[in-house]
């Protein structure tokens, strides 16, 4: 916890005292039951004495975890790091609107523990505090992680346990994540509705794929739980916990290359050493049952600064799991499971080889279907005119994206980057209208031809590249998401979603890309001028000035001003600061990561515009060699997108089998 107000914090902790009274209720139970409650313990930690906000701590103090005016700042000389409260409370939270309320007893007592930090040292600090302090001391089977304002589902935590009693090899495991819909009102922003079109397809689609190999990439923070003994380090020191507090201490250029970076994302870094733990077989499973409700960004600026952490620390912790994949083989997994996580880390280098060329593979699509309206089968000048305008307009833009991304807040360009969002939906709109027009116009130039047949119009070159292709993966997603039974945002948030794709492409990619300096390293001290005597102000105007008297201290002092420049002056050593050393290194290697990929993808252009010779897609018998190439590289790309959809949709059905039998 941060600095949540009582709203957000009262919506966990509701979420949570309902998990502890379902687990009270299930009286049939061997492990749970009436006495559960004696098995729980729920460990807040406050990040930040001063952070903490206010009202939030009277929610505490009327839970009876907190009381004021006992905290010390020394103890026996020694400055205090953390303050420490314990009670086990039994009165309730109620949500009433946009209130709190207390209920005076409530049912099921609930043991808790209260860390307030003394100094703000993020997230990853409050985390050591829980598993190396208050893990030690509780030794617990599992503990599962939520952030404040995340509300777990009224039998979410019970799910998430089930799992680890069900596989006694799993280290981890973590539940859906839910867009908090207010009943279905927020969507009516299409920034939430795509959003939640994103959670929804990668809880139906990314986590149970990942789940059926036994490695997820990242278990969300906001909701997951870990197997505590798993956690552990061996009797070197090294393992997964050590790995995963590496990054709290790491400052300025000695930090390496990629570390600062990935470790934006630590929790991805633990999710690897846990599978990749020497001598150790652990997995981590995806709990279809568990769910946590979770606001998200409704605002641009706000969208993109969550999406420039999550990108950069998914990008640069992707590419350490990869180069340390070898960890694998000193595993005790069996050799069938190596050969699982060897094809998933297979399929997660082609996703992020993809991901490093979007936007240079999003540029040639367009250029592409645009150009091909210009035919005189098609759209004639009009079409032409239209693609060079578009064309300049896309190039204008995307100039526009570096330039605010290089030197601008995202909060204070918030206007610019809403006229960018408007931009790339009428691309959007524009490419889907030429992709169907070019489809059909061909289709009918076939037909007049030869007459019309299905088998001719499967045989249709572009009608197979680009309806066929791009159709098979939407179908893929209806499919998937009627087998596990929620389809509704396929209606709801589908066409929003397509139309900020490119938004996602662009924005955010270069957003994140030219902003990988941008590392907070936590609390630094204040550099303070030396303290000046004051001038007291006295009754009458007059001023209150001590000034030297004495001549011997005046004319010592005079000697000593002659002698400072009487010398010849000492040769001037500049020293640069840590700080000004770690912000030249991470701007040189922003720099460094911008102009590489931006070259790479600029190279895609040229090699496949240049050497392809991709002027037009024709539709008629007057394809050219040249268009022969561009159709071939639009059906690269188009079915490697439909092959991954359909390899991930594989992968979900299988884990649907296995969920069947399982139960979890």
């Amino acid at each position: 916890m941060y600095n949540e107000d009582e709203f957000l914090f009262a919506r966990t902790m509701t979420g949570v005292f309902k998990n502890i009274e379902h687990m009270c209720s299930r009286t049939n139970s061997k492990t749970w039951g009436k006495e559960a409650w004696k098995k729980i313990v729920v460990c807040v930690v406050s990040d930040g004495r001063a952070k903490i906000n206010p009202r939030t701590r009277a929610v505490l103090a009327g839970l009876g975890v907190y009381q004021d005016g006992i905290a010390k700042q020394q103890v026996s000389g020694k400055d205090v790091t953390a303050h420490i409260y314990e009670y086990t409370t039994q009165v309730g939270i109620e949500l009433k609107g946009k209130t709190v309320q207390l209920k005076p007893r409530g049912a099921t007592p609930v043991q808790m523990v209260f860390c307030l930090k003394e100094k703000n040292q993020k997230k990853i600090n409050s985390h050591r505090w829980f598993f190396q302090a208050f893990g030690r001391v509780l030794d617990p089977n599992i503990c599962v992680l939520l952030d404040a304002g995340t509300k777990p589902g009224k039998d979410s935590i019970y799910q998430l346990w089930k799992a680890f009693d069900l596989e006694p090899m799993c280290a981890g495991a973590c539940g859906e994540i839910k867009v908090m819909l207010s009943g279905g009102k927020k969507l009516l922003n299409p920034l939430v509705a795509t959003q939640n079109f994103e959670y929804k397809m990668s809880n139906i689609l990314d986590k149970p794929l990942e789940s059926a190999f036994g490695f997820i990439s990242v278990l969300p923070g906001a909701f997951s739980a870990y197997r505590y003994v798993a956690l552990q380090n061996d009797k070197t020191g090294q393992g997964p916990l050590e790995k995963y507090f590496k990054g709290e201490k790491m400052h300025g250029a000695n930090a390496g290359v990629f570390t600062a970076n990935m470790y934006l994302a630590e929790d991805r870094i633990l999710c690897f050493e846990l599978v990749a733990k020497r001598n150790c077989r652990w997995i981590l499973q995806y709990v279809k049952s568990a769910t946590g409700e979770t606001d998200v960004p409704d605002a641009m600026a706000e969208f993109i600064m969550q999406r420039r952490r999550w990108l950069n620390g998914s990008f640069f912790a992707a590419i350490y799991a990869l180069a340390h994949f070898y960890q694998i083989q000193r595993t005790d997994h069996s050799f069938f499971r190596k050969i699982m996580f060897l094809i998933e880390f297979t399929y997660q280098t082609i996703n992020m080889i993809f991901a490093w060329f979007a936007i240079g593979n999003f540029f040639l699509v367009f250029h592409i279907l645009t150009n091909s309206l210009g035919d005189k089968q098609l759209l004639s000048t009009a079409g032409h005119i239209l693609g060079i305008v578009f064309e300049w307009a896309y190039l204008a833009i995307l100039l526009t994206c570096f330039v605010l991304a290089l030197g601008n807040r995202p909060q204070g360009s918030n206007k610019l980057y809403m006229t960018q969002v408007y931009f790339w939906c009428c691309i959007m709109a524009y490419l889907l209208f030429a992709s169907v027009f070019i489809t059909v116009r061909s289709i009918q130039i076939q037909t007049a031809e030869k007459g019309f047949t299905v088998k001719d119009l499967f045989a249709n070159q572009l009608f197979f590249t680009l309806i066929v292709s791009l159709l098979s993966t939407y179908i893929l997603y209806f499919v998937i998401s009627f087998l596990f039974f929620d389809p509704w945002h396929l209606f709801t948030c589908f066409i929003q979603y397509l139309l900020l794709t490119p938004t996602y492409i662009n924005i955010l990619n270069v957003y994140a890309f030219c902003n990988t300096h941008d590392i907070t390293w936590g609390t630094k001290g204040d550099d303070k001028a030396e303290k000046l005597p004051s001038a007291n102000l006295k009754p009458g105007g007059k001023v209150d000035v001590n000034i030297p008297q004495d001549d011997g201290d005046l004319n010592a002092q005079y000697d000593a001003e002659m002698r400072t420049f009487a010398t010849k002056a000492a040769k001037e050593v500049k020293v640069v600061s840590e700080a000004e050393h770690q912000e030249d290194y991470y701007k040189g290697f922003r720099s460094a990561v911008v102009l590489c990929w931006m070259f790479c993808n600029l190279a895609l252009a040229a090699v496949v515009l240049g050497v392809g010779g991709l002027e037009t897609v024709k539709v008629g018998k007057e394809t050219t060699d040249g268009a022969q190439r561009s159709t071939i590289y639009m059906a690269v790309v188009l079915w490697s997108v439909a092959g991954l959809s359909l390899f991930r949709f594989i992968g979900a059905v299988w884990f649907l089998i296995v969920r069947l039998f399982r139960g979890v």
